[in-house]
C-alpha cells in the first residue's frame, strides 16, 4: 500500500476502487493484466498502480428539494 498512484488521492479510495474493481473481475469481467495465477484483488491493484483503468468522481448527483419536503409538512 505504500505506492497509491499519483491519480489517486487516499489510500481509502484507492482500496474502493480496487476492491470495485476485483469485485467486477469476480462477476466475469477480463482482467487487462494477463496472469491467470492471480487473485482478482492483486490484479485490480496492479491494474490501478499501472493506470490501466479509467475511473473519475461521476457527476455530481442534484440533492432532492429539501424546502418543497419541509413545506408539506
Amino acid at each position: 500500500m505504500r505506492d497509491i498512484p499519483e491519480n489517486i488521492d487516499s489510500k481509502f479510495r484507492f482500496v474502493l476502487l480496487a476492491a470495485n474493481r476485483a469485485e467486477h473481475m469476480m462477476q466475469g469481467a477480463i482482467s487487462k493484466i494477463d496472469d491467470p495465477g492471480r487473485k482478482p484483488s492483486r490484479l485490480a491493484l496492479d491494474e490501478f498502480r499501472n493506470e490501466l483503468v479509467e475511473w473519475d468522481y461521476g457527476s455530481a448527483e442534484e440533492p432532492e428539494a429539501a424546502s418543497e419536503t419541509e413545506e408539506e409538512e
